[in-house]
């Protein structure tokens, strides 16, 4: 489950105060790539388009909140030119690629601006691929007059002036002593506004359904109470793993008894996945970059968040071939608990009339209930309505991802 109770509270209150859109009648959705070449660097070198370590260095101490205080450590900078969106925003969530070995992390930041004044730096997300040196976590207690941070999102106060434009910054570290360095081959992020949308969008004749294999949260429940015990809590980490399975990538091999008898749990890649994207600030597995920035560690996979306008762009995507993770919230008819606060999962073709084939992790009859068809009228709403279109995108590098259509690229 990704519990989206605040994120509801917040479209709310976007929905009574939007900012300016791209343009009347489309919803305000873009999405940026960054260029990582060294402007602004400090200790930071790029080559290749990848940021490691390099340089002099910065020294300090970080102390883990979920883990060892006093950790001494090396890091550098590397912050983005000032990035002029194209309409005035409400809400941004940042994505990023990385390797981090044993004795690395990153952190990764925002700061906007907009009417004459610049926001301060507010921290997305602290992130390693492993355990063993920080816990990921991501930060609460950041929010002032500008805005705040809900989880993995940043978004605008409601009373404050609009934000036209922002910068990234993403800090390196490593451990003192160690010689190893964060690779960050990837930096994104999805910029979006108060909507309104446009229910059911016009099917444009894409069916399927993709052959994604089928996992189901509900064959994990009391797994790994320290990761959020499984079941409905995992369906973004089993929905992940899926999308990997499809790919012919995640964990090799499915480490996990969770029980201690000795016994190699069935399906251990949601084990693994839910692990591995915990974020233990949000004492969960549904930090929505946390989950693509893990499917990413995996050799050949790419990933990132962003909002979709209608589930006609959700269909360019299968047409390429690739299966998206859906945000839900709401009442969905089929859904095997009916009504869900926050719930992912996979979108893996449409029917002929335009109705939506998901591999839907909530199977409480397990793998072999998985495969499901939704009313596409009553899927835009839960989702569209819900989490305002957010979808994990994961592909394999040489997967050409569809052309654009709206005012603005949002992938």
């Amino acid at each position: 489950m990704r519990w989206v109770g605040v994120l509801t509270v917040v479209l709310a209150l976007l929905l009574a105060t939007p900012a300016a859109a791209a343009s009347k009648g489309e919803p305000a959705v873009s999405f940026e790539r960054f260029t990582l070449a060294c402007g602004d660097c400090s200790g930071v070198v790029a080559s290749g388009g990848v940021l490691s370590l390099g340089g002099p260095l910065s020294t300090g101490v970080y102390n883990d909140p979920f883990g060892q205080s006093g950790i001494t450590y090396q890091s550098g900078t590397w912050t983005s030119a000032p990035f002029g969106n194209p309409f005035a925003f409400d809400e941004l969530v940042a994505s990023w690629n990385a390797a981090t070995p044993d004795g690395t992390w990153i952190r990764v930041e925002m700061s906007g601006a907009g009417s004459g004044r610049t926001t301060k730096w507010y921290t997305l997300g602290i992130w390693a691929s492993g355990d063993a040196t920080i816990h990921r976590t991501s930060v609460s207690l950041q929010g002032d007059a500008d805005g705040f941070i809900a989880v993995d999102t940043f978004v605008r106060s409601k009373k404050s002036a609009p934000i036209t434009s922002y910068q990234l910054r993403v800090t390196l570290y490593r451990t003192s002593g160690s010689t190893a360095t964060p690779a960050v081959r990837f930096l994104g992020a999805m910029t979006s506004a108060a909507s309104s949308y446009s229910i059911p969008s016009a099917h444009g004749g894409v069916v399927g359904p993709l052959a994604v294999p089928p996992l189901s949260q509900e064959t994990h429940v009391d797994h790994f109470p320290e990761f959020d015990n499984g079941g409905e809590a995992w369906c973004s980490p089993t929905s992940t793993a899926m999308v990997l399975k499809y790919w012919g990538s995640g964990p090799t091999v499915a480490p996990f008894d969770h029980d201690g008898d000795g016994d190699i749990d069935a399906d251990g890649e949601v084990d693994y996945a839910a692990r591995y994207v915990f974020d233990y600030n949000y004492d969960g597995a549904g930090n929505w970059p946390y989950n693509t920035a893990y499917a990413a560690t995996f050799s050949g996979i790419n990933g990132f968040v962003t909002r979709l306008r209608s589930l006609a762009e959700a269909e360019r995507f299968i047409a390429a071939g690739i299966p998206l993770v859906a945000s839900i919230n709401g009442t969905l008819k089929g859904f095997d608990f009916g009504k869900t606060s926050g719930h992912l999962l996979v979108i893996s073709g449409f029917e002929a009339d335009g109705d939506v084939i998901s591999d839907d992790p909530a199977a409480k009859a397990g793998n072999s209930g998985v495969r499901r068809t939704y009313d596409r009228a009553n899927f835009e709403k839960v989702w569209l309505g819900g989490s305002a279109g957010i979808v994990y995108v994961i592909y394999r590098d040489g997967t050409d991802l569809p052309s654009h259509i709206g005012p603005n690229p949002n992938w």
